[in-house]
């Protein structure tokens, strides 16, 4: 079977963001679900975005859609613990900003799940995607 693999880019890293897991992000095999680490991983996103002074709905003027998702998997993690999830956004492309999330159970460091995301910025009237605006790319660039 082949399994993604992803090179998490720890020179992009912008935020570090701390979470539980919940009792109601277990699946039946008593372990974080796949569901519970996407949402994770979105409220990671939402507060690295916040912490640049920016927001999912209104980046330069646009919503954000999820264009494309891959997640890898390295490590159970169960309730109660407690996770660390990294956020690292490289430049962005013309027309996607692609986000890496990695969830670390805190106790030992062990990576948890490592996850590439695509973002395309939406026209709100056609839904149709636009380019990423310069002042966007400039702060998720790291540009003064």
């Amino acid at each position: 079977m082949e399994r993604v693999r992803l090179v998490f880019p720890e020179a992009a890293i912008r935020h570090r963001h701390p979470l539980g897991v919940r009792i109601t992000d277990m699946n039946y095999g008593q372990h974080l679900g796949h569901d519970a680490v996407v949402s994770l991983m979105h409220e990671a996103r939402v507060h690295a975005l916040a912490a640049l002074g920016l927001a999912e709905g209104n980046l330069g003027g646009y919503p954000c859609v999820a264009a494309d998702l891959a997640v890898q998997y390295q490590a159970e993690s169960r309730w109660p613990d407690a996770l660390v999830a990294e956020t690292a956004i490289p430049e962005p492309g013309r027309r996607a900003i692609t986000v890496f999330h990695r969830l670390r159970r805190e106790a030992d460091e062990r990576i948890v799940a490592t996850a590439r995301l695509t973002l395309m910025l939406v026209d709100p009237a056609s839904g149709r995607p636009v380019a990423v605006p310069d002042g966007v790319r400039d702060t998720l660039a790291g540009v003064a």
